[in-house]
């Protein structure tokens, strides 16, 4: 492979790991509607949803031009098989209760802010641009979730306990969300600024579990990228899959 050809193949690959991220997280909050705690939440989770299914197009709109083999947006969201995805492993894991839900969405959230204010810098003018528009929507869902993690843990007795449950269920997949090992082409270049994402990833998940009056679980760290980043998922991706995909499949090449 040529230095071009392994640039491109680790954009593509990049591109397609923040775009499925976004999808699969979006679905996920799509469950919730008509079952949140309120009418309001209901809203919220449903524009969260949206904002990252805005993001996930624009990715994978991009991804089809690097590939170059003339597909288009669909073509990522709706014919890859569980394997081809590339999200990491918390976006894909169940609701639960709204604590659980809470908890997956901050750690994300404390990410997904991390990560695309660093990418405003990125040499690659289609991303920074992107990087522009979705630090500001990862912002609002950052409040949204860090206001829910406070109130929830710094709450009642009940309340506290549901939310450090789903701390302890969803830290484990935090790790994973900052590791970045095989991605050297892409700093090298400027396309991904190497511009501190874990320290401000775990500065703000320290200072809102200390908020929130909550017991961080013991830092979980990976030596690579691993995982959901790599296409190895859990049992859960291939589910939300089927009811993501199902009518694509059902009615190939139907447009409306």
């Amino acid at each position: 492979m040529t230095d071009t050809s392994v640039l491109n193949a680790s954009l593509l690959n990049h591109v397609l790991r923040h775009g499925d991220r976004a999808l699969v997280l979006a679905q996920r909050l799509g469950q919730w509607v008509a079952h949140s705690p309120e009418l309001e939440e209901d809203m919220a989770l449903a524009n969260i949803s949206l904002d990252l299914l805005g993001q996930a197009r624009v990715l994978y709109t991009y991804a089809a031009a690097v590939e170059g083999l003339g597909h288009d947006e669909d073509h990522f969201a709706y014919w890859r098989e569980p394997g081809e995805f590339r999200n990491p492993l918390i976006v894909e894991q169940p609701n639960g209760d709204f604590a659980h839900t809470i908890a997956r969405q901050f750690l994300h959230d404390a990410y997904a802010v991390a990560h695309w204010e660093a990418m405003r810098s990125s040499t690659d003018d289609t991303l920074a641009a992107l990087a522009n528009r979705a630090a500001k929507e990862t912002s609002f869902h950052l409040r949204h979730s860090r206001g829910w993690l406070v109130r929830l843990g710094d709450g009642t007795d009940e309340s506290h306990r549901r939310m450090q449950a789903g701390l302890d269920a969803m830290w484990p997949f935090a790790a994973e969300l900052a590791a970045r090992d095989d991605e050297e082409p892409l700093r090298q270049s400027g396309v991904v600024p190497d511009s501190g994402v874990r320290f401000a990833f775990d500065a703000e998940m320290a200072s809102a579990v200390a908020e929130a009056t909550l017991t961080a679980p013991e830092r979980v760290d990976v030596a690579t990228s691993g995982g959901g980043w790599d296409g190895a998922h859990s049992e859960h991706l291939p589910i939300l899959l089927d009811e993501l995909q199902v009518l694509a499949r059902a009615h190939p090449g139907a447009t409306w």
